[in-house]
């Protein structure tokens, strides 16, 4: 398949700048894949449509505070945009502008925070924090959400600030280390959780840490020449056995986002089934391919010609994902992270 098949044009205004309200009252679009049907529904209709029949597992990857603001001695000002840790204190990180810098180079972020560029890899760098106390507290103090480019922030007030803290984070995040969000998870609530587990829908985590590999821009026309970056994720003990014993039982699995999609698929093509580990994913899925795992799937609405629109294309099947984004448009929905989102059964 080729790139421009991918593609579509989404009206500037139906991208979403702030979140719903309240978090379950984003819309949810249903699209079931048998009858080739789409309703229209609120996200907390979620609770009728998973019963005890069911197993959910959901991304709890936590968003680190990654985007900080510093200053070459000269004055000159930088970002250091940290991705991951690779030893220590050295570190991952984009680093804008980046013709600014080279190896040696000394940013001062905070007065107990610096940076020192150490080299150039392909699109990243390496760099050495420099701090004197507890690194991820330092974080939490100075660092900014690395909200997605089309979210547009003029204003950086500590209120917007401490709100996009919030909302730009599920609520059972645990495992700090992505620089983006597992959006689909954004519309749950503590209550919902609940609901859902008094109903005996069963609950499982997962974690992948979402990197750049989700969003990395695909720019080879002919798409199965793109390459994924590397996203490290976990599955429990636990976990694996509530999965592996879900299915044995015929429950149907419903996967929270295109990163919980990646890692169950991964895992099962790597081991034979869902098996405890810490390992990576470089997994590219688009049409056609079949799914060995997930049976339903909870998702937001992706941008044109992202790798999740062509995952979401494999799942649901190109043209009835684009008739679904076409009456999506006509239908005012919000887009992308901190938009409405899309139930595929």
């Amino acid at each position: 398949m080729q790139l421009k098949d991918f593609d579509y044009d989404l009206p500037k205004e139906l991208i979403a700048q702030m979140p719903a309200d309240k978090r379950e009252n984003s819309r949810m679009m249903v699209l079931k894949r048998q009858a080739q049907l789409i309703e229209h529904k609120h996200f907390y209709d979620i609770v009728d449509l998973l019963d005890n029949n069911t197993i959910l597992v959901l991304n709890n990857t936590k968003v680190l505070p990654a985007r900080l603001y510093g200053s070459k001695e000269t004055g000159a000002r930088i970002e250091v945009f940290l991705l991951n840790p690779v030893k220590d204190n050295i570190w991952k990180c984009l680093i804008k502008p980046s013709k600014r810098v080279k190896p040696g180079t000394i940013i001062t972020i905070s007065d107990d925070l610096s940076a020192k560029v150490l080299e150039k890899l392909d699109e990243e760098w390496l760099i050495e924090l420099i701090y004197s106390g507890n690194l991820y507290d330092i974080l939490h103090r100075i660092g900014n959400i690395p909200l997605p480019p089309y979210i547009e922030r003029k204003i950086q007030s500590d209120e917007i600030k401490n709100f996009d803290m919030n909302r730009y984070q599920t609520v059972y995040a645990k495992d700090e280390g992505s620089v983006a969000a597992p959006t689909a998870g954004l519309h749950f609530t503590k209550d919902i959780l609940n609901k859902l587990e008094k109903k005996g829908v069963e609950i499982a985590y997962v974690t992948l840490n979402v990197g750049l590999g989700t969003f990395k821009p695909v720019k080879c026309e002919n798409i199965t020449e793109h390459k994924m970056h590397s996203e490290t994720f976990e599955i429990t003990q636990d976990t694996a056995d509530k999965i592996n014993n879900a299915k044995k039982s015929g429950k149907k699995l419903v996967a929270v986002g295109t990163t919980t999609v990646r890692t169950l698929e991964t895992a099962f093509i790597k081991y034979g089934q869902i098996t405890a580990c810490r390992d990576s994913s470089e997994l590219f899925i688009y049409p056609p391919y079949e799914f060995k795992v997930v049976d339903a799937l909870l998702t937001n609405f992706h941008l044109p010609k992202s790798t999740l629109l062509m995952l979401i294309s494999a799942f649901a099947g190109k043209d009835f994902v684009f008739e679904a984004y076409k009456n999506a448009i006509e239908n005012k929905y919000r887009f992308f992270s901190y938009g409405d989102c899309m139930f595929i059964d």
